[in-house]
């Protein structure tokens, strides 16, 4: 028996569901529990013919896809370390992470390729299509010559579900090579054990009511650690069949999938559930023939009943609950859900902890918290008081990463002394260890499907720009990003420029900007400040005096 808890549960899974669908690609082609062990095992002949070692990187990037996530799995049960690569960065930054992660092969969808330079990734043995498993770089005669072999020995060696041949690599090492940002000033590897993966699988197997054939809709970045482990691997682990959705989730295309799908468990981050209360919910509550009705407490409740059976059906019908992550989700819109008995939860977490820090099933959810302190995991609030004074909440346990790749620097600035992680979040924790947000003190921004933005990454590209002495990046109550300026005033004047003029200069700089930067990451519009940003004594800009400006 595999010792390695997580290839144990992979291995077995494969194993009970053998006939079983396993991943399809929406509205495309399904392959089963006995196809993905077939496809792991070309991997696996694959890896040995480039000679590719235990604990060698492989990275991956695409939208989410049948070969992704199998791609995923080949390498974790060979031993290597997997890289996953947000698809939205751009072709540096690609090149940056597969250069830094030391990565010897890249698996990537066509579209990718065409705008990546791999003799910018110099270590790299070749290109993968996500697509067939075809060799992209025609002059890679190596890379070639293994994907012949690979493809002779799957058809001359049979496959049986009682011998699969998957390492047993320790619960120590690392399974994950999570980059959290693509720019080479700001990236950092998150180095993610196995052994916290399975504390998180684990977490859905204790709280979950999964079972094989259960369907759920993968949407959110398998990038990402959310949608990774809770969209797909979890599932999997389970038996489940999941869907993959390759293509940009907007709410509509999301709310369809959902109804074709029907499925049993849902992933969201706030802002597209608030973007289905804003536009579907908001305008029935505000119309002036409901909102008499509202004042009848007879009609109140059949009211918000069929709200809630509307709602419901737009998630598919048949799911357990949605657990919403990745921020905070606007208290109004909690409320509302709140009263009309929708089943949901909101978990806490972050790539450093693969990601889950807190959780607590619909059933146990408590108002404005983010769930209880999850199994094989601590939590302490750093004050004199953590039940009433807020402090900066930080974590220890099996989840926790074991540093970032190659950055000793920032791995003992992310660590306290005595080995507790500092989240950069602030709170308070009540006796039964239910976690309640009060703030961010990291600056750390969401994109709308999830994606992690870092403001600094934005600003340093502004303050580069000739009219800018510095600037805030945040976001407006639309979730778009908006840069508050403030010009540098003597190089203003030195030009001649009036005030119309220096925002057209900054307009027509942010356009050059906005094409190096990921779609998620542009900068919607300027907003010019007549004075400098208030500072504190070490001159960091006050940012939270800012920050909300424009979300109201």
């Amino acid at each position: 028996m595999i010792q390695n808890k997580l290839v144990n549960s992979i291995q077995e899974t494969i194993q009970k569901n053998w006939e079983h669908p396993a991943f399809t690609n929406y509205q495309k082609d399904t392959i089963t529990f006995q196809e993905v062990a077939q496809r792991i095992q070309w991997m696996h002949f694959l890896f040995k013919e480039l000679g590719i070692k235990k604990g060698d990187k492989v990275a991956v990037i695409g939208r989410n896809l049948n070969n992704w996530a199998v791609t995923y799995l080949g390498a974790i049960t060979y031993g290597a370390v997997i890289v996953p690569i947000l698809p939205d960065f751009n072709s540096s930054d690609i090149h940056h992470i597969v250069t830094h992660s030391e990565s010897k092969l890249l698996f990537a969808t066509e579209n990718i390729f065409n705008k990546i330079d791999d003799d910018k990734m110099k270590k790299l043995m070749g290109i993968i299509s996500l697509g067939e498993f075809e060799p992209l770089c025609s002059s890679c005669d190596k890379l070639n010559k293994a994907v012949e072999k690979a493809n002779k020995k799957s058809k001359e060696i049979a496959l049986s579900k009682d011998h699969l041949n998957f390492a047993d690599p320790k619960e120590d090492d690392i399974a994950v090579l999570s980059y959290t940002s693509g720019t080479s000033g700001f990236s950092k590897g998150v180095m993610l054990p196995f052994k916290s993966l399975y504390s998180n699988v684990k977490i859905g197997f204790d709280y979950i009511d999964l079972r094989p054939q259960d369907k759920v809709v993968s949407f959110l970045p398998l990038a990402h650690v959310f949608g990774c482990l809770f969209e797909f691997l979890t599932e999997f682990c389970c038996g489940c069949h999941v869907v993959f959705l390759s293509r940009v989730p907007t709410p509509q295309i999301i709310t369809k999938a959902f109804r074709d799908v029907q499925p049993k468990l849902i992933c969201l981050v706030p802002l597209i559930m608030e973007k289905i209360y804003k536009k579907r919910i908001l305008p029935v509550l505000e119309s002036r023939r409901v909102k008499l009705m509202l004042k009848i407490p007879l009609l109140e409740k059949k009211i918000y009943k069929k709200i809630r059976s509307s709602l419901i059906e737009t998630f598919g019908g048949k799911f357990i609950e949605v657990i919403i992550g990745g921020a905070a989700l606007n208290k109004e819109v909690e409320d509302f859900l709140k009263k009309i008995e929708f089943p949901f939860t909101v978990g806490y977490g972050m790539t450093e902890c693969g990601p889950l820090i807190s959780y607590s099933p619909t059933q146990k959810f408590r108002s404005h918290s983010c769930g209880e302190v999850v199994d094989r995991m601590q939590v302490r609030i750093d004050s004199e008081d953590p039940y009433k004074v807020v402090g900066e909440i930080q974590v220890k346990g099996d989840n926790v990463m074991k540093g970032y790749y190659k950055n000793p620097e920032a791995t003992a600035e992310a660590m306290t002394e005595d080995g507790w992680l500092r989240t950069g979040d602030l709170g308070v924790i009540d006796t039964d260890n239910t976690i309640y947000i009060r703030g961010r003190s990291k600056n750390m921004l969401l994109g709308p499907s999830g994606q992690n933005i870092y403001p600094e990454e934005i600003e340093a590209a502004l303050n580069n720009m000739p009219f800018v002495q510095e600037s805030i990046v945040t976001d407006d109550k639309d979730h778009k990003l908006i840069a508050l300026i403030y010009p540098d005033y003597e190089a203003c004047d030195a030009e001649g420029l009036n005030k119309d003029e220096i925002q057209q200069a900054l307009d027509k700089d942010k356009q050059i900007i906005n094409k190096s930067l990921p779609a998620y990451m542009k900068v919607s519009r300027i907003i010019l400040f007549p004075e400098e940003f208030k500072k504190t004594p070490k001159r960091n800009i006050k940012r939270y005096l800012y920050t909300n400006l424009y979300r109201e």
